[in-house]
This record gives C-alpha cells, sequence and structure tokens, in this order.
C-alpha cells in the first residue's frame, strides 16, 4: 500500500464522526501547528449554490494577474487531491500524505471535514501562498473553515433551502449562518439573494463594521464577449466572481484571461466525444440548482439541440436532499429519464424516483449512461445530474479517470 492510501485509509476511517459544526476543535488544532490559518489573506466564499464555481473563478483571475493561490474546495468529484489546489494544481500524493498525516497524528479528535481544512491551511503556508480561496463546507458562522482571520473579501453568492436540519427552516435563519464569515473590516459580496435572508446579512454587515461592494456588471470588459465554455449559463455566480476580482484590483483584461482559463470539472461541463456525444454534467443538488439548469437546458440556449425529445436526463440523488422538488423543476426539460443510484450510502432508491415521475431504471451508473445515448442518439444530449457523487462517477467513467471514494462532506 502507497503512502498516500495509508493516509487516505485513516482519513476516511473518521467519516463515521460525521459533521460537527463548532469552531473550538479546529482553533485548538490551529493552535497547535502555530495558526497556519493566519499565514495568507483570504477569500471566503459561502452560499447554498455556486461558491464552488465562484471560487473557481476568483482563484483562477487572481492567477491570472501573477498571484500564488491556494484553493480549497469541497467534496472533491474524482479524486481528494482536488480538494487542495495550489496555482490549480491538486496537492502532489507526496505532500497531501505528509501533511494528513501531521494532522492526524496530533489532532486525532477532528472529523474528516476539520482534518482537511487543516491540511489546506499547512499545505498555502508550506508553499508560500499570496492569497488562499476558501469554499465554507456546510454554512458558515459554524464552519471549519471559518477559523480564518477578517478576509480580504466575504462572498455569500445564493441562500435558499438545503442543509436545513443544520442551518434553519427559513431563509433568515439560513442567512445568518452564511454571515457568519463576515468579519471586522473585510469587503463583503453578494450575489442576488432573497429580501429575507439580506435582511439579516446586512445587519451581519453593521454589527461586524464590514463593507459591502455592490455587485457589479459579469463583464470585466464591457462590450467584450468572453471565450469561456457556457458562461453565460452561470448568471450570478459570474457578476460575484468579477466583483471580487475588481475588488482584489485586478485589471480588466486579466479578469478576462482568468475566467476564460477557469476549469472547474463537474459544472456545467459539456464533454465531447467523436465531435458528438454530448454530455452535459452539472452537480445541481437542490432545487435552486435544478432550476439554473433548466434554464440551460432551454434548447435556443444548447443550440443543436431542436427539443427536449433529443436530451435524457441521468438523475439520481440522496435521501437528504428535495429531489421531488428537482424533479419536478426539470419535469419539462428533457423527453426522457434514467434513473440510477449514486455510488454513496443514503441514496435514493430509483425506483422509487420513477414512481414519483415516470422513467427507466438502471442497475448503475455505466447502464445508465448507456441507455440514456441510445435514447438520444449520437446527435442528443445527456443530462447528468442530482448529485455531485453522480456526476463524479459519470465524469470517471467517462474520461477513464482514476477516483478516490466519494465522501458526502
Amino acid at each position: 500500500m502507497s503512502d498516500i492510501q495509508h493516509s487516505l485509509e485513516r482519513l476516511y476511517a473518521l467519516i463515521p464522526r460525521g459533521q460537527k459544526l463548532g469552531l473550538e476543535r479546529m482553533q485548538a488544532a490551529c493552535a497547535q501547528f502555530g495558526n497556519p490559518e493566519r499565514a495568507f489573506p483570504s477569500i471566503h466564499v459561502a452560499g447554498t449554490n455556486g461558491k464552488g464555481t465562484v471560487c473557481a473563478f476568483t482563484a483562477s483571475m487572481a492567477r491570472a494577474a501573477g498571484r500564488r493561490v491556494g484553493m480549497y474546495t469541497s467534496p472533491h468529484m474524482n479524486r481528494f487531491a482536488e480538494r487542495i489546489q495550489i496555482d490549480g494544481i491538486p496537492l502532489d500524493d507526496n505532500t497531501l500524505s505528509r501533511l494528513l498525516d501531521q494532522v492526524l497524528d496530533a489532532a486525532p479528535d477532528l472529523t474528516f471535514f476539520e482534518v482537511a481544512t487543516l491540511t489546506a491551511f499547512l499545505a498555502f503556508r508550506e508553499a508560500g501562498v499570496e492569497l488562499a480561496v476558501l469554499e465554507v463546507g456546510l454554512g458558515g458562522r459554524l464552519d471549519a473553515t471559518n477559523v480564518i482571520p477578517p478576509p480580504l473579501v466575504a462572498a455569500i453568492t445564493r441562500v435558499s433551502f438545503d442543509h436545513m436540519p443544520e442551518l434553519g427552516d427559513t431563509l433568515g435563519k439560513i442567512g445568518v449562518e452564511k454571515a457568519g464569515i463576515i468579519k471586522p473590516g473585510s469587503a463583503v459580496v453578494l450575489g442576488k439573494i432573497h429580501p429575507e435572508a439580506r435582511a439579516v446579512i446586512e445587519e451581519r454587515i453593521a454589527e461586524v463594521g464590514a463593507r459591502l461592494v455592490p455587485l457589479g456588471t459579469p463583464e470585466p470588459i464591457p462590450g467584450a464577449p468572453l471565450a469561456y465554455p457556457r458562461i453565460a449559463l452561470v448568471g450570478s455566480n459570474l457578476a460575484v466572481a468579477v466583483t471580487i476580482g475588481r475588488e482584489l484590483g485586478i485589471a480588466p483584461e486579466l479578469l478576462a484571461q482568468g475566467l476564460e482559463q477557469t476549469q472547474w470539472p463537474g459544472r456545467n461541463e459539456l464533454l465531447h466525444r467523436n465531435g458528438q456525444e454530448l454530455t452535459l454534467l452539472d452537480a445541481a443538488h437542490n432545487p435552486d440548482g435544478a432550476v439554473a439548469l433548466s434554464h440551460a437546458l432551454d434548447p435556443s440556449v444548447l443550440g443543436e439541440i431542436e427539443s427536449r425529445r433529443e436530451i435524457a436526463l441521468v438523475f439520481g440523488a440522496l435521501a437528504t436532499k428535495n429531489w421531488r422538488s428537482m424533479l419536478r423543476r426539470l419535469e419539462n426539460v428533457a423527453g426522457h429519464r434514467v434513473y440510477v443510484t449514486p455510488p454513496v450510502r443514503n441514496a435514493v432508491d430509483p425506483r422509487e424516483m420513477s414512481a414519483y415521475l415516470s422513467g427507466e431504471v438502471a442497475a448503475d451508473v455505466g447502464q445508465a449512461l448507456e441507455r440514456a445515448r441510445t435514447l438520444v442518439g449520437q446527435r442528443g444530449v445527456v443530462v447528468v445530474t442530482g448529485s455531485s457523487f453522480l456526476v463524479g462517477a459519470a465524469r470517471a467513467l467517462l474520461l477513464n479517470l482514476p477516483t478516490d471514494p466519494p465522501v458526502a462532506m
């Protein structure tokens, strides 16, 4: 067994501890390592949807401006190392194994996500990053990433219903949790947020003495189209990222360059094979994400697709998600549905989904992809969505990629 396999086995053994919100464990562990979270300025991004996309855009723009950038996101799409990137490259196995073991040895009481977060902080300090772009794991106020000092920019992309047992059952309550990343002196960038949530976020801004930056236009250079594939489909996330970039003082041409060079697998990712056989991977996993995806699947947006009969949906979800609402929002955009179980525990039985909204049932992800392709032919579009874990499995099969087991935290 290689060192990285052994280290990941030790890390994955923590999964039964689950997710434990709270900062005390992380604060104590960070202190043991000389507070690596204070070694670099940060951009901190929360939100129900789009926070990973904003992180990817922001990190790429900062790299285009010549900065050494660390990025920490979750969950991983295919390999765990994707969560911790330096200058756009996942941490190498030797470094990842060494740092994971250091954290696991010194702080045995941490959760899976807390170990990953502290490992990212150590990696960024060791690499001498000039900027760390950090995605909140869950909520914000009590998330492990929130042990950082006041960030240069705290961004909140959207606030909608997800993780309600942990975050609350109203948009106001969820907004309070997201707003917990806002600290004194930070600039704050907000996406298009429901008034109920925005009100409590603005209260937090005033309370701590942060500074709200008006949401700017998504175009770095007015009137100049961007070459990023399907960039029009990322909505207000693009405006949030560009506003962060402007706040960092990055020149417009470098903002545009960074956006066009962004790579963010599994999120509105369109794969081509043999010039045809289009497959759209989108890790939408809640009703809000499904609405955004439904707009992206309009035939006028997809271009060559003339009707929904040429679109097949491969769908799977976790039982903790509002999958019925997601299916209702996607009901009229695809002419075919193939249901399958994502390769994680607590997934919805595809037969239950088929009983709710008619569709075929596949035994595994590979079979689902094959059946969906048969239904629409070479010129149709297969859309894989409902869970990032389903998308990751489909992506690995389509691109023949190595994988680490998926983790829902």
